[in-house]
């Protein structure tokens, strides 16, 4: 089929914030004397958010948060949103290339201030209109629920089967799968490992791109 509606997750579909973000994790939690790599934060940790997140970083650790986590974190963030971050290469040029007419939405773990101020960044603020939607502002239950989806496309007044939507996380293609739409799941950000579709695969992904060019040969002629 050809979408009726595109729906985006934004950090490493959109916004290359999983490699640095996890790197910052990483190295926060190994100075505290838990041994963290990078690949070791995406396993664990990527694509959640709120409590869920927290209890996989006590999880990990098997033990209380430290004390100044927030504040290390909120440092991190508070940077990042100044700074700004790449976007995943081909991310803004596919965006542009979409019809206008295409109802499109970011269904993302991130608050609404994080996205907003990051497509402001990355000059596609105009992109989206109102329909920027976080898993723990918009919905009881965030990923790796389906709930956020269903809500994006019911804003968007589109059925979910008639949805597309891209994910780069295995707890957003869980949510993702789950709501019924045709998923794409990318491996295109600097945090995917060379297995990175075979994980994607195996919770119930039929379709990869490694890049957005493969992302338009799927929507226009292999979905």
């Amino acid at each position: 089929m050809k979408p009726d509606a595109i729906l985006f997750d934004f950090d490493g579909v959109l916004l290359e914030s999983e490699s640095a973000g996890n790197r910052h994790i990483a190295d926060y939690l190994t100075a505290r004397g838990n041994p963290t790599t990078p690949e070791d934060s995406m396993a664990n940790f990527m694509g959640l958010s709120g409590q869920a997140f927290l209890s996989a970083i006590e999880e990990w650790t098997g033990k209380p948060l430290p004390d100044d986590f927030h504040v290390e974190r909120d440092a991190e963030n508070r940077r990042v949103l100044e700074s700004g971050l790449d976007a995943v290469t081909g991310a803004t040029a596919f965006v542009r290339s979409l019809p206008a007419t295409l109802p499109r939405a970011v269904v993302s773990s991130s608050s609404s201030y994080w996205i907003s101020t990051h497509l402001d960044h990355l000059g596609l603020s105009d992109a989206f209109g109102n329909h920027i939607y976080s898993g723990h502002e918009h919905v009881e239950h965030g990923k790796p629920a389906p709930d956020l989806y269903l809500y994006a496309a019911d804003k968007l007044h589109v059925p979910i089967e008639r949805c597309i939507i891209l994910e780069d996380s295995p707890v957003g293609v869980t949510g993702a799968v789950a709501s019924g739409a045709t998923v794409i799941g990318l491996c295109a950000g600097a945090h995917c490992a060379p297995d990175h579709a075979d994980r994607l695969r195996a919770l119930g992904v039929r379709l990869i791109a490694h890049d957005f060019d493969e992302v338009t040969r799927l929507i226009s002629g292999s979905v």
